[in-house]
């Protein structure tokens, strides 16, 4: 059935999200942690048994709960059904109310919060709270968009405009540089997101995609890896949240750099680039303590 713009709302409770702390040893690596010198280079995140080092999790490891959350269905199944080759992910925000533990329990609360008709596809909103089962108070919040192409035109709102950002003209204050491996998307995939656009190239083909891509939100956390080492120290306990636009796809194996301008007290602006200088993900603003 076609995008049910009456899903504006929709609420699903009592989700949960259980993870060990290899998991997030897992999730670490698929975000390429210590692949510049695996013996020297952020052991806290890629190992649990270093000498006199305590295993930490990245902070954009709290992402992966949209697609790890289990118990019912979330309130994205209500906006309807749609070709998932159809989907990109247009925006995505985190806020931690304090650092995310190495394993865990959360219950998870989503709600779609805005449905736009953009003629030519779909934007869709939502927010996700989740709460530590542990002492039941909120650990972190999402926001997250997706834009899914061919299935506008519902006579909808169009919502906002979308006007490109722009970004301090500036020489920015830090910037780092990653390589990606060229099988990173299959890496990546094992923390949850198996959609076989990032590994099957007869599904890649028909997005129009020379191979399969990498993950937005692999992307993301190699964008959070450099924003935690160039922000914060490496110190997770310093990172307070990050929201950003995708504007690009990015291939397993691009070099990404990634650009930081600090605004304010606890702020900072950024955006990534990719091997040949095109931004991938823009509008970016952090907050750190």
């Amino acid at each position: 059935m076609p995008i049910n713009p009456e899903a504006v709302g929709s609420t699903s409770e009592g989700n949960r999200w259980v993870w060990t702390a290899d998991d997030a040893l897992l999730y670490a690596l698929g975000v390429g942690a210590g692949s510049a010198d695996p013996v020297t280079e952020e052991l806290a995140f890629t190992t649990e048994n270093t000498a006199g080092v305590t295993q930490l999790a990245l902070p954009t490891f709290c992402v992966i709960s949209a697609h790890k959350a289990r118990g019912g269905p979330s309130a994205m199944a209500a906006i309807g059904s749609f070709d998932p080759r159809m989907l990109v992910h247009g925006e995505q925000g985190f806020v931690l109310h304090r650092p995310m533990p190495v394993s865990g329990e959360v219950t998870v609360t989503d709600t779609v919060t805005a449905i736009y008709d953009k003629g030519k596809g779909a934007v869709i909103v939502s927010e996700s709270r989740a709460v530590l089962v542990e002492d039941g108070q909120p650990l972190f919040d999402l926001t997250s968009s997706v834009f899914i192409v061919g299935e506008g035109g519902f006579g909808g709102d169009r919502g906002p405009s979308g006007s490109a950002a722009t970004m301090p003209e500036t020489e920015p204050d830090v910037v780092i540089a990653y390589q990606t491996r060229p099988d990173q998307a299959l890496l990546y995939r094992l923390s949850g997101d198996r959609n076989p656009l990032h590994s099957d190239k007869q599904f890649s083909d028909v997005g129009g995609f020379p191979r399969p891509i990498l993950h937005g939100l692999c992307s993301y956390g190699f964008t959070g890896r450099a924003l935690l080492h160039g922000l914060c120290e490496g110190d997770p306990n310093r990172f307070g949240g990050m929201n950003a636009r995708f504007t690009s796809p990015v291939l397993p194996g691009e070099e990404l750099t990634v650009r930081m301008w600090h605004s304010g007290e606890g702020q900072a602006r950024f955006q990534t680039l990719g091997g040949d200088g095109r931004v991938v993900i823009d509008n970016g603003t952090a907050s750190t303590t």
